[in-house]
């Protein structure tokens, strides 16, 4: 019988072994380098969600440009009346000895008064900027729509003159300012702080005003030297007629029971432009670089006109756009 084949156990050298592992290890890794390469190129941020980056906001580059705009307020208007009444009367006793000796036409004085309302118009204007300083020239209308009337004065006065004549002399007077709008036109010039600009400004204003004076003169005279006279003689009947004016009746032994005739009214009224001087202060806003928003303070006063005189002092808002 053929012996059995015996299977011997193959002895590899430890050195062999050794390059065995080496080689392995080798693969491995050469196996392994693209899968982490290509785990490398994932994007994770796909995974997590885009990233977000707000907006920046729009930034206020420049003052410089036309605008136009509205605005609203309160304005407190003060009337002042002055002589208004004195030509009235003066015209009216020219000539007469009771103006000449009494200057009646002086005696008449009208208070002043104050009245407040809402205004409202429009203004447009044009800004030159240069670095932080900013020049313009603005136009501006306001309606306001007020009338100012004098406290009521009434004043009478009466003497005797040298040469016997008693006369007497009664005034009655209502005054009236009305101003209807006005227009100013300004220089301005403003500090930029960013989107915020303070300013001040001033220039020229042109008003159209309605005017309404009235005087209610009633004087009258009469010889008191010759009315003595005739009282004192025996025979009445050498009395003299005695000399009078202003009487719808005259009673010639006793004045005192005289009627005096209605006063005579005399109105003046029209409508007058009046210039001035404007000034005033305020601050900007640039909300966005074309929608400007303001808060000002404006003066405006008026040049005596008639005997009128009127100044007002407004606080007001406004919105604007830019171009």
């Amino acid at each position: 019988m053929a012996a059995a084949r015996q299977i011997l156990p193959i002895i590899v050298p430890e050195a062999a072994q050794m390059r065995f592992s080496t080689f392995g290890f080798l693969v491995g890794l050469g196996l392994g380098a693209p899968v982490a390469a290509q785990a490398a190129d994932l994007d994770f941020g796909a995974l997590r969600g885009g990233s977000y980056e707000p907006a920046a906001a729009p930034s206020f580059s420049t003052w410089e440009g036309i605008y136009v705009g509205g605005h609203a307020g309160w304005t407190s208007a003060s009337f002042g009346f002055g002589s208004v009444y004195q030509p009235i009367v003066a015209n009216a006793l020219r000539a007469t000895a009771i103006e000449n000796e009494m200057q009646a036409s002086t005696l008449l004085h009208a208070g002043s008064t104050r009245r407040d309302g809402v205004s409202f118009g429009a203004y447009a204007g044009v800004n030159y900027q240069f670095d932080d300083t900013v020049i313009g020239v603005e136009l501006d209308y306001t309606h306001f729509g007020v009338t100012g009337r004098a406290p009521h004065d009434s004043i009478g006065r009466s003497t005797v003159s040298s040469n016997g004549f008693f006369r007497a002399i009664g005034l009655d007077g209502d005054a009236s300012t009305r101003i209807n709008d006005y227009a100013t036109i300004r220089a301005r010039f403003g500090y930029t702080l960013g989107d915020v600009m303070p300013y001040v400004t001033g220039g020229f204003a042109i008003g159209r005003a309605q005017i309404a004076d009235t005087a209610a003169i009633e004087h009258y005279e009469f010889d008191q030297a010759t009315y003595r006279a005739n009282q004192a003689l025996a025979d009445k009947s050498k009395a003299v007629n005695v000399f009078n004016v202003g009487y719808s009746y005259f009673n010639q032994n006793d004045p005192s029971s005289s009627i005096i005739a209605p006063p005579v009214v005399l109105t003046r009224s029209k409508e007058k432009i009046v210039g001035g001087i404007a000034a005033g202060a305020g601050i900007e806003y640039a909300i966005t670089p074309n929608l400007l928003l303001r808060a000002e303070y404006q003066y405006v006063l008026f040049n005596d006109f008639d005997g009128h005189k009127m100044n007002l002092n407004t606080v007001r808002g406004g919105a604007a756009v830019k171009f």
